[in-house]
């Protein structure tokens, strides 16, 4: 059984290409960095971005990261935008919450996520 999720450990095939999106485009604060590995911190979560080898290079994608932002979503989705970030589609709404799709750097499926607010 799992109590909690320790690392999410993202493939990324330009690590610093990666830190720039990470650290200046999402904001989060770089723990360690290094050319094989480097960690972020997203707020008590540790984001790991992790060098593919050369025998396994493609943008096919690995894990799916939702953050939760810390404005207003449609605010966010368009800072990110204007930072160069192309969301897959419309945010979409949901009983449990807005969503919206992105891609990193390296073609790694990611989300804003907000919960719906109280009534």
């Amino acid at each position: 059984m799992a109590s909690g999720v320790a690392t999410v450990w993202v493939p990324v095939e330009n690590m610093s290409r990666a830190v720039r999106f990470y650290g200046e485009t999402l904001g989060l604060d770089v723990r360690n960095e290094g050319d094989d590995w480097t960690e972020f911190d997203a707020n008590g979560l540790t984001i790991g971005l992790n060098a593919r080898e050369s025998t396994h290079k493609g943008r096919g994608g690995g894990a799916v990261i939702t953050f939760q932002p810390d404005r207003d979503l449609y605010d966010e989705v368009v800072r990110l935008t204007d930072a160069g970030v192309e969301f897959v589609d419309e945010v979409s709404q949901h009983p449990w919450g807005r969503i919206a799709s992105f891609k990193d750097s390296e073609g790694n499926d990611l989300q804003l996520f907000e919960a719906p607010s109280p009534e």
